[in-house]
């Protein structure tokens, strides 16, 4: 009899040690190219445009990964990797996304690349951790696709500076009874034949006109900014310079709110690379489920002096750790998921490539 309950003893033991801890906690890998993937996707790339101060708008290229977990008590949580590129218009202008060309590869296009956690509650999503950067394509391919193309050039460069002051120069001598001020450089790029210097920059508009801006000090900006977007060429020739210039002057836009001082300090949640993450979401969502996880941006950084482009790493730095108070959280432990279902024979990631892989 002590033999048997020994043995009965050791089964269960042996039972509890081989149950998965994970039981109950199913995720599912969802097809990169399924349209609930693409909706989140979509949301993804609008909030990078949302809350762009600098630099270009990006439109999405491709979805290379997508795994969607279980949050308690509510909803579900899509962690994504995405690919972006770089449009032509710029983050001031109101354009929507969708009726934006992409930069060609002729014209040194930009990638972006993303990780991002949204959660889905009722059917709507929300992000509340993302974390991108963005290169320039490798001079390499350039020359691959075109030969002769320029390529971008450090918007420091002196001739880059002389191009945008002499191109603003003149647009404001064309406009009387107005004055546009210098915002930035926004792209730039050095043509050896015929020598000449092609740079997009913007401008915003204070309250004065020219005869009373002589000191830019004096002139107070307008509480509803008015932004402006130009594209110009300086060529140099035997008898000086020749610019050409041509400005599209945006609606007044209010300005966006700043990041609170002291949001500079948050650090966001770690990417989920390891194999236990615990990513506590706050207490006014696991009490309410029709509230929205917020994510807080850090501080505007100083720009590399030295910079050809806008990266996508300069808006934020993930999202904010909370703990909420009755200690719901999701949890991946994608070594002891279960209910995953096995790798199909054809991956269902990376999905399809909307323009063209840089």
């Amino acid at each position: 009899m002590k033999s048997l309950v020994l043995l009965l003893c050791l089964a269960q033991l042996w039972g509890c040690h081989s149950a998965p801890q994970g039981q109950g906690l199913h995720y599912r890998q969802l097809n990169c190219d399924d349209p609930e993937a693409e909706e989140a996707a979509l949301v993804a790339v609008d909030y990078i445009n949302q809350n762009l101060p600098s630099g270009y708008k990006h439109t999405l290229n491709q979805i290379d990964k997508v795994t969607v977990w279980p949050r308690r008590p509510f909803g579900e949580v899509f962690v994504m990797e995405i690919d972006t590129l770089e449009t032509t218009c710029h983050a001031r202008d109101p354009t929507p996304v969708a009726n934006c060309s992409v930069r060609q590869l002729t014209e040194h296009a930009v990638e972006g690349d993303c990780d991002f956690r949204l959660l889905k509650l009722n059917g709507q999503f929300s992000v509340f951790y993302a974390k991108c950067h963005s290169s320039p394509d490798s001079a390499e391919d350039v020359r691959k696709v075109c030969q002769d193309c320029p390529l971008l050039a450090p918007l420091n460069d002196t001739r880059v500076v002389h191009a945008a002051d002499a191109a603003l120069a003149a647009f404001n001598a064309q406009n009387n009874g107005s004055f546009f001020q210098l915002e930035e450089v926004s792209r730039a790029q050095l043509v050896p034949l015929p020598p000449s210097t092609y740079v997009e920059f913007t401008v915003s508009a204070p309250d004065c006109v020219a005869k009373e801006a002589t000191e830019a000090a004096k002139c107070n900006l307008l509480a509803k900014k008015q932004y402006g977007f130009c594209k110009a060429t300086l060529t140099e020739k035997l008898n000086g310079e020749e610019v050409a210039v041509t400005c599209t002057v945006f609606q007044p836009q209010p300005e966006a709110p700043q990041p609170q001082p002291e949001v500079a300090d948050v650090v966001g949640p770690k990417p989920a690379a390891d194999p236990d993450v615990h990513v506590p979401l706050p207490s006014d969502t696991a009490a309410n489920p029709q509230a929205s996880p917020p994510l807080r941006r850090v501080a505007p950084q100083v720009l590399p002096w030295h910079r050809a482009h806008y990266d996508l790493r300069h808006i934020f730095l993930g999202g904010v750790s909370m703990e909420s108070t009755s200690g719901e959280a999701w949890h991946l432990r994608k070594t002891r998921a279960v209910g995953a279902a096995a790798a199909p024979a054809v991956p269902l990631c990376p999905g399809r490539i909307r323009h063209f892989k840089v």
